[in-house]
């Protein structure tokens, strides 16, 4: 959470967002969140999410363009997390703070359980229904006629606001920003390969049944952009986890993914985006770059411990000697 947004968000600015859908305050249990205030509440057996977006990050327009996805996606045959209107039927309640504003949205709770690390490593089954599902959403993305429109990925926040959130030490790392924008700038756009996007799937944003059917949820990150930068996403929080000691583990992680998330994505017929894996290296150091601002963003770094000091000084490397995490290995 941006340091700055934190103090700002008030207990009067959740008791009210709450009361906007029938709620107490002492019915809501606290989770956290890396850009919203994320809270759970159990109703007559049912669990479910509110959440409260700072105005500083989205628009009111953009949720609502959020939402409309999410319910057109759940509609046709996606399981994903649906959104639940207030008690007046409005999608998003706008609850207002002296400084900034916070929109309150709430979501049903995903079935089944999230499997993380090290669970999600080396795991052919999970790749292959995370394929069969990302191709399903890229699918009907490709059929997708909103009313609200979502931004494109040049207007993503942390690079629009990159230079706020990383000191002078790492301007080397906007220059490769810079270069990279100009490089997806002038990668081609079709109707096959570029559209609306979840943004930030990984094993932290979806849940898996005992059938293994996987149920996606935070949509907060989706936007306009190239299909193949949805699976660069998931391949990068695979990778990251082996340091520049593990390359060989890195090595066959990065193609038993690749294997197993193809025959998922290729399921019923569907192809991947042309020029996908070509395209892999750029999004994975866009994603690097994303996550190194993201940090200095977010967290405390003044005493930082051995893993987030080892983390930035090999990411800063690999971002400002041009490399992705399997450029070694191609």
């Amino acid at each position: 959470m941006d340091p700055q947004i934190k103090p700002l968000f008030l207990d009067e600015h959740t008791i009210e967002g709450a009361a906007r859908f029938g709620l107490s305050l002492k019915e809501l249990s606290f989770i956290g969140g890396f850009q919203n205030f994320i809270y759970s509440y159990t109703c007559e057996g049912c669990k479910y999410i509110p959440r409260f977006t700072p105005s500083t990050l989205r628009t009111q327009k953009g949720l609502e363009a959020e939402l409309e996805w999410i319910r057109y996606l759940a509609e046709n045959g996606m399981s994903v997390s649906e959104p639940i209107p207030s008690d007046q039927g409005i999608d998003v309640e706008c609850v207002s703070g002296k400084i900034v504003d916070f929109y309150a949205t709430s979501f049903k709770h995903a079935p089944g359980r999230k499997i993380g690390y090290p669970e999600c490593l080396n795991n052919p089954m999970l790749y292959e229904q995370c394929g069969c599902m990302t191709g399903h959403l890229h699918d009907l993305a490709k059929r997708y006629e909103p009313l609200a429109r979502r931004h494109s990925w040049e207007r993503n926040d942390y690079l629009l606001h990159a230079r706020e959130y990383l000191p002078p030490e790492h301007a080397p790392i906007l220059r490769v920003l810079d270069e990279l924008k100009e490089r997806l700038a002038s990668q081609p756009v079709t109707p096959d390969n570029f559209g609306l996007i979840h943004g930030d799937i990984n094993a932290g944003n979806f849940m898996v049944d005992e059938t293994g059917e996987i149920t996606l949820f935070d949509f907060d990150e989706c936007q306009y952009s190239w299909y193949a930068e949805d699976i660069a996403i998931q391949l990068y929080y695979l990778l990251y986890v082996f340091g520049e000691d593990s390359k060989s583990e890195r090595k066959m992680q990065y193609e038993l993914f690749i294997e197993h998330f193809a025959l998922g994505y290729t399921e019923n017929g569907r192809r991947l985006p042309e020029g996908w894996k070509e395209q892999l290296s750029l999004f994975l150091k866009l994603r690097e770059i994303i996550v190194f601002v993201g940090i200095y963003r977010s967290w405390d770094l003044r005493q930082p411990d051995n893993w987030t000091r080892d983390f930035l000084k090999d990411s800063r490397m690999r971002i400002i000697n041009g490399f992705s995490l399997i450029d070694e290995f191609l």
